[in-house]
């Protein structure tokens, strides 16, 4: 029998062409009297073939608006749930995005349409009704959330096994899907191999486990930024309806699902029990090499680019997989093999055993019974489930994204794009001894470590001197080294931590992880390219969020940003001093000097009529503590760079000057002028800019 997971995987790895025009959708929110059904019209019956036509555009379009008007009115009803709502949402989003950017041109997608349309007024009328069967039943189901990162909806697959218990906390396997490309239909495509209806029929899956298959925002994102938030965010959406045991979570993909869970799980070590990656590169540039004819070799990487590999490449976080176990798969004619290749003498390396099957003949794709295989030995690293507390922890880090191990939390770098390290053991006293750590400059030690009375902190053979107050030591105390020596700094929530810190590291694309709100500036420019180049970036990355990220990118004039925004958002700023209100507010704090005819940022300085700058801070305005600021930047890769996983990567640091070309107003942006004349980043106290 086909698995779930087995579907999935099928899907994920069918390439689909791309439509040769796009048509846009704007649906409004109506004010609904009602959110009865009786006067809707029925999913109309479209032709077999051929390409929608305007009229059937229109008509799909009528059918819609009366089931978005009804979720409007749930959306505001106390008796539904977020959760729940979405999950009747994530049809109307489908079939908004199938319509938009297509292709709707045959059979199979034209049926994809209808249902989606069916499903919708299903689930919507479900909800009118006071219920929601899929909720209730085993077997496989689609589901969705509300991102917090921009307010979409995304979907996600479910499968619950006939022995669930609610009594009881469960596994829980995240599944992630193959290379996707980001093609209006896919959405739907994705859920339709999750969607088995509503009724409570009898489940299919035995198993022992929950699986849960996030979208990540489908595409080539490849699970990194917004990418790896879905993923979280679809484990926690899967935690407030299931009971879920957290010390037994395993995280496995293939494909493009094997490169994700390579490196979200030696990232994140202590977040899963056992990882299973199948077929998944594990860097950069073997990757890009792999002799698939499609491939598009990679251009030449600039210095600053070079740098930062390390925060997406997997493999330098080898070491990790001493604190998770990995059970890989790879046939050994997959184009990736390499990469297996590769990864296995770096184990070697750090002195950790690999546990990697082989298939022999395979190439990419192995049969099901090695899949059972690694599947079983997954389960056996699952059943004992993850140590919450172990004595001994050795956690490498490249950046402050990925900062904490378990009790150990990784708070300052010397420098970052530089391997960093911290080991320690806790002994039969509940004292800590800390091996010199490499790279760093403070980290904290949270309970239960250091909770035993009298305990003792030792790190590089010094021993620290800690207050006497257990009341202290009870919360995550904070080691410093200052002039040399390791002190003890204060517990963490007494303390402001300043510099580059976990949350408030960079890049520029490190931005878009989080909630974020874009301000369009409505001034006048003090200089019209400058105005014109701010206008056409903000323009393309509305509609690359959109055709990539699978959501309406967060957008608000200056003059109507809100205390509230500034608090909860990191706000993306596009103009100049002159047209964008809150770039002048947070100018002064700010590393760079910018007037109307001059931007200097270090030793450099260049006419400000022709020169734009791009940069990430933390946000200096009160209230907006852990929030970043960004100026005149979206994403650092685009659409040339989306078309394969291997691409998606950061082009730009923390910082770039850029000469502007001739960008007209008022016209659709794919494409803006502009060239980076430098990049690089800010030190460790976000203060003196540097290439490197």
């Amino acid at each position: 029998m086909r698995t779930r997971f087995t579907l999935l995987r099928d899907l994920t790895q069918r390439a689909w062409r791309h439509a040769g025009a796009l048509f846009a959708v704007a649906l409004m929110l109506a004010s609904p009297l009602s959110i009865a059904s009786a006067a809707e019209p029925p999913v109309a019956k479209l032709p077999a073939a051929g390409p929608l036509t305007e009229a059937e555009r229109k008509e799909i379009l009528a059918e819609l608006q009366p089931l978005q008007d009804r979720l409007a009115a749930l959306r505001n009803s106390p008796n539904v749930k977020p959760d729940r709502w979405a999950d009747a949402q994530i049809f109307v989003k489908g079939v908004v995005w199938a319509l938009d950017f297509g292709p709707v041109n045959d059979a199979k997608s034209r049926e994809l349409v209808q249902k989606g349309i069916r499903r919708a007024r299903e689930r919507i009328d479900a909800l009118a009704a006071g219920r929601q069967p899929w909720a209730e039943r085993r077997g496989s189901s689609v589901r969705g959330f509300i991102s917090a990162v921009d307010g979409s909806v995304q979907p996600y697959g479910l499968v619950v096994p006939a022995g669930y218990d609610p009594a009881k906390p469960m596994r829980l396997d995240v599944v992630l899907h193959g290379s996707t490309p980001a093609t209006g239909i896919g959405e739907l495509q994705f859920i339709h191999v999750a969607d088995a209806g509503d009724d409570a029929a009898a489940a299919t899956s035995t198993d022992n486990f929950i699986e849960v298959h996030p979208m990540g925002r489908l595409g080539e994102n490849a699970y990194r930024f917004e990418g790896e938030t879905d993923v979280d965010e679809a484990i926690e959406a899967v935690c407030r309806d299931y009971r879920i045991d957290r010390a037994r979570i395993v995280l496995r993909g293939s494909s493009l699902g094997g490169v994700g869970t390579w490196q979200l799980g030696l990232k994140r070590p202590d977040r899963f029990v056992a990882l299973g990656p199948a077929a998944g590169p594990v860097d950069t540039y073997v990757f890009a090499n792999a002799p698939w004819k499609h491939f598009v070799r990679l251009d030449p990487l600039t210095s600053w680019q070079k740098t930062m590999l390390p925060m997406v490449d997997a493999i330098d976080y080898t070491a990790n997989a001493g604190m998770v176990p990995v059970v890989a798969v790879m046939g050994d004619k997959d184009p990736y093999f390499e990469s297996h290749l590769l990864i296995e003498r770096a184990f070697a390396k750090e002195g950790i055993p690999f546990v990697g099957l082989v298939e022999r003949g395979a190439g990419h794709g192995v049969t099901a019974k090695v899949m059972q295989e690694q599947l079983r030995l997954l389960g056996e690293h699952a059943a004992k489930g993850r140590d919450p507390f172990p004595k001994h922890v050795r956690f490498v880090t490249w950046t402050l994204k990925f900062s904490r191990c378990d009790w150990l939390e990784v708070l300052s770098l010397e420098a970052h794009y530089l391997r960093a390290e911290i080991e320690a053991r806790i002994a039969a006293d509940g004292s800590i001894t800390v091996n010199e750590p490499r790279n760093i400059n403070r980290f904290g030690i949270h309970p239960p470590a250091l909770q035993a009375p009298g305990a003792s902190v030792t790190v590089g053979g010094t021993k620290i001197d800690l207050p006497a107050r257990p009341s202290e030591i009870a919360r995550p105390v904070v080691i410093e080294r200052h002039n040399g020596k390791w002190e003890y700094q204060g517990t963490l929530d007494a303390l402001t931590l300043t510099g580059k810190r976990p949350g408030l590291q960079g890049p520029i694309d490190d931005a878009f992880a989080r909630p974020f709100l874009c301000v369009r500036g409505t001034g006048q420019a003090w200089n019209p390219a400058i105005g014109a180049w701010a206008d056409a970036n903000l323009k393309r990355f509305a509609n690359e969020w959109r055709r990539h990220y699978r959501g309406y990118l967060p957008i608000k004039d200056d003059t109507d940003v809100t205390e509230d925004d500034v608090r909860r958002a990191n706000l993306i700023l596009f103009g100049d001093p002159g047209s964008n209100r809150w770039i002048s507010k947070v100018l002064p704090q700010l590393p760079i000097q910018w007037t109307r005819d001059t931007l200097e940022l270090g030793k450099d300085r260049h006419p400000a009529a022709d020169h734009g700058v791009q940069l990430i801070c933390p946000n200096p305005l009160p209230g907006a503590t852990g929030r970043y600021v960004v100026l005149n930047s979206g994403h650092t890769y685009h659409d040339s760079e989306l078309r394969f996983s291997y691409m998606v990567f950061p082009r730009l640091g923390d910082w770039a000057i850029v000469k502007v070309g001739d960008n007209p107003r008022d016209v659709p942006v794919t494409t803006v002028m502009e060239s980076v004349l430098n990049s690089g980043f800010f030190d460790e106290s976000w203060a003196t800019p540097s290439t490197r």
